[in-house]
């Protein structure tokens, strides 16, 4: 392509059913080499708790895994969900990460639970609250800076590891929440666009708009996108039908592993269903490299995105496998 496309990765460590846990790990391994080898830009994991379809619950431990095995490609979260955790222990563990792979860690973070909110609850000892995340981000951008006020908790206290460069800072949002602190507090902004796909553009316009410099000097942003990319129409439908299953099941509440190529073939549907389907196709790029590449670079455009994040959700880890190879093809990465 005349103009390159930065291309990156987010990865929610899918178990597809019949599989196991660590073959889901093994499977992220892999891919993360895979796209170091293919030229992605950058490769992120999600924090999940309490959901059989996806297995990593802490993305600081996937992500020092992630770099050891792989060369150049930046590593991070996509994204750590901070309400759990003291911002000063994210950050050193961060800055831990950065330490032992110089100019190569991310640090996403965001605000939903990543589960229910029982399981909330009990991974934040009996109480998940939200309302302390504007804050939380706040002291994140200060800490990681080093321009604390003479009047914060962490003002006298040495953050380690001592080290000259530092991770860089996310938001990550699928609302104009994201977007508002994200743009206040100075720092880059992912929007969901595969969890929410109406009216991003205008929260990622708003973004750069407000933003006023602070922890960066200017506004960088993303759209991170769901899509599948396949060699042909049949092999794309097929997968679309695991995908259309796994929207119904997340829309019931149905706690189960992501479903199977044949799983997807065999379901029949009632009317609801079929609305539940309809309404979220919106959320998904499935298709042929012809198919789905031109709305890609339509939505980097309706967003004025930095970058491209891609999260593919296949019903096998092949299928998965060859839809980044495809879109590295497509994009010419290098």
């Amino acid at each position: 392509m005349s103009n390159p496309v930065k291309l990156s990765v987010l990865d929610q460590t899918p178990v597809i059913d019949g599989y196991r846990v660590v073959d889901a790990v093994a499977a992220t391994v892999e891919l993360a080499q895979l796209a170091d080898d293919l030229g992605y830009t950058r490769y992120w994991c999600a924090e999940h708790h309490g959901l059989h379809a996806v297995a990593n619950p802490a993305p600081e431990v996937m992500i020092a895994r992630l770099a050891a095995a792989t060369r150049r490609i930046r590593v991070g979260s996509g994204g750590v969900m901070l309400p759990y955790y003291s911002a000063f222990k994210v950050a050193e563990q961060f800055r831990m990460l950065e330490a032992l792979f110089p100019g190569r860690i991310d640090l996403g973070v965001g605000r939903a639970p990543g589960g229910d909110m029982a399981t909330a609850r009990a991974v934040a000892a009996g109480r998940f609250d939200s309302d302390v995340f504007p804050q939380q981000v706040a002291d994140l951008a200060m800490l990681l800076s080093g321009r604390l006020p003479p009047d914060h908790y962490a003002a006298n206290v040495v953050l380690q590891p001592q080290i000259q460069t530092q991770p860089e800072l996310w938001m990550l949002g699928s609302s104009d929440f994201g977007g508002a602190l994200a743009a206040e507090v100075g720092i880059r902004f992912a929007f969901a666009h595969f969890i929410s796909p109406r009216y991003g553009d205008a929260v990622a316009r708003m973004y750069r708009e407000q933003f006023k410099p602070g922890h960066d000097t200017a506004p960088y942003n993303a759209v991170a996108l769901f899509v599948i990319c396949a060699d042909d129409a049949a092999t794309a439908a097929d997968l679309a039908a695991a995908v259309d299953l796994r929207r119904v099941q997340m829309a019931f509440g149905i706690n189960a592993p992501i479903p199977t190529v044949a799983q997807g073939r065999a379901q029949r549907y009632g009317e609801r269903e079929l609305a539940i389907i309809e309404d979220q196709r919106p959320r998904s790029l499935i298709g042929t490299p012809e198919q789905v590449v031109g709305r890609m670079l339509e939505l980097k455009e309706l967003f004025a995105a930095d970058e491209i994040i891609v999260l593919t959700v296949a019903a096998s880890y092949a299928a998965r496998l060859r839809s980044y190879q495809l879109l590295a093809e497509a994009f010419e990465l290098s």
